[in-house]
């Protein structure tokens, strides 16, 4: 799914969540939850895009405020989001507000 798909589905309301994931090296890339599934969201080369901070998620998700937006943690080692289970497993995303300022 790429930007444009990504409007038109909240729009519509099909989107539930975007998960804003936090991957090693200070990259993050964008998911977005439909029903039990979560999808790629890719650049206009079908290459996952790639935002560098949450400032820069805030600039590209900017007129998206419909739909709740997740950081989510890939590495299990990242004590930033402190969201594991006692088994190690993920239980949850921290919520972040797209609206700057």
């Amino acid at each position: 799914m790429n930007m444009q798909d990504l409007a038109g589905r909240v729009q519509a309301g099909h989107i539930d969540a975007l998960h804003l994931v936090s991957l090693e090296g200070g990259i993050y890339v964008l998911e977005a939850q439909m029903g039990d599934r979560a999808y790629p969201v890719e650049d206009d080369l079908g290459q996952p895009v790639s935002l560098r901070s949450v400032e820069h998620a805030r600039q590209v998700l900017r007129g998206l405020n419909r739909v709740p937006v997740e950081l989510v943690c890939a590495d299990v080692d990242d004590e930033m989001c402190g969201l594991l289970a006692e088994s190690g497993s993920f239980i949850g995303g921290l919520p972040l507000s797209i609206r700057q300022g």
